[in-house]
């Protein structure tokens, strides 16, 4: 029986779109009565739910077998303890983690596994996904490629997979002129200089030598602002070093009120060489701003006019978008920058996704 009980379980709880993504879904959940948890699996507690009352159980689990075994019996104790009618996990470590769970012990829960990205991983991890995927009740994927992708390795049964968008909170992410003059003062961007924005972490999926060679070319009244970090920045400040291009680059870091930043930024550029769904690109889009992208995953679905998506690894082709945007007139701007916003109301409101995933859940339940 369906009661309003939900645990979500997740590898870990950094600044990433998944984590992000199960935050707002935790909020939103929690703000319509139901009782959340969240386990993390490892690493430090980076973002967290804005609601309180949220638990957050950080396991500090280590990359060994005995604390993989660990880890497996400390869930099930949580699941014990807790009696959620639903068990929610997020990406790879968290997804096989809870399916042994399920195995090993009395599963009184429906189970569902979620995957943030086309590319979790080489062909042992897509084997061990198709070993266990008949323990999880539903399976879903974050864009229709990626759900087709995990398909077709046969990591994901058809019987029962599915694709679940990101929601945005369309209220949190909008465009506020009080906070594009406030941030644009605080950076020192001219108003004469065209301002980039990009957000995420700083690892190989962002491909940002792609988006670093790009910008060289770019007129000097271009400025490029990264949000995120990441094991590759020490790499990331050297080859911008390397191309002379310190004096117009900001690195800011890992930073949680990212929404405050979208609205400072003429265009935004995500320069992915794989993506789940992109929600940075959402939430840029929700603020009214214009967002210029490589074709990785998810993301054309995600910005609906493949006119802003240029291929993966290819800087020519990226800076020459990001040129010929950047030069459209002001009327034609604004009329898309507020057709950006509408695309994403209408399609990836978070009321509608969570809507969704109550739908699964309840289903699911009445279905066992």
């Amino acid at each position: 029986m369906f009661n309003n009980k939900l645990l979500f379980v997740i590898t870990g709880m950094g600044l990433g779109g998944a984590e992000r993504q199960l935050c707002i879904l935790a909020d939103k959940f929690y703000q319509r009565g139901y009782e959340v948890k969240i386990v993390s699996l490892s690493g430090e507690t980076v973002i967290r739910p804005e609601e309180s009352n949220i638990q957050i159980i950080n396991l500090n689990s280590k990359k060994n077998p005995f604390s993989f075994i660990k880890a497996i019996f400390d869930c099930y104790k949580i699941i014990k303890d807790y009696q959620p009618s639903v068990v929610h996990s997020h990406m790879f470590h968290a997804n096989i983690i809870m399916r042994l769970v399920g195995l090993l012990f009395p599963k009184g829960y429906q189970l569902i596994s979620t995957a943030h990205s086309k590319n979790e991983g080489g062909s042992l991890r897509m084997f061990i996904y198709r070993l266990t995927d008949r323990f999880a009740d539903v399976c879903t994927n974050v864009s229709k490629e990626a759900l087709d992708e995990f398909i077709q390795k046969k990591a994901f049964s058809p019987a029962h997979a599915e694709v679940v968008y990101n929601g945005i909170d369309v209220e949190k992410f909008n465009y506020s002129s009080d906070s594009r003059n406030a941030l644009r003062h605080q950076l020192n961007i001219q108003d004469d200089e065209t301002a980039i924005l990009t957000v995420g972490r700083l690892t190989a999926a962002k491909d940002y030598p792609n988006l670093l060679n790009a910008f060289k070319t770019l007129p000097e009244n271009y400025r490029l602002i990264i949000i995120g970090e990441g094991e590759l920045r020490s790499d990331i400040e050297k080859r911008i070093q390397e191309l002379g291009l310190s004096s117009r680059i900001t690195l800011l870091g890992s930073i949680n009120a990212v929404n405050t930043y979208y609205p400072a930024c003429d265009l935004f550029v995500l320069a992915s060489e794989w993506e789940g769904f992109g929600l940075v690109v959402a939430e840029a889009m929700a603020c009214k701003r214009i967002a210029v992208c490589t074709d990785a995953g998810g993301v054309k679905e995600v910005i609906g006019n493949a006119d802003f998506v240029v291929p993966v690894s290819n800087s020519t082709a990226l800076a020459d978008k990001i040129v010929e945007v950047s030069e459209f007139s002001a009327e034609r701007k604004d009329l898309i920058a507020t057709q950006n916003r509408d695309h994403i109301i209408k399609n990836f409101s978070i009321t509608s996704v969570v809507d969704r995933w109550l739908s699964i859940y309840k289903t699911e339940q009445v279905d066992k």
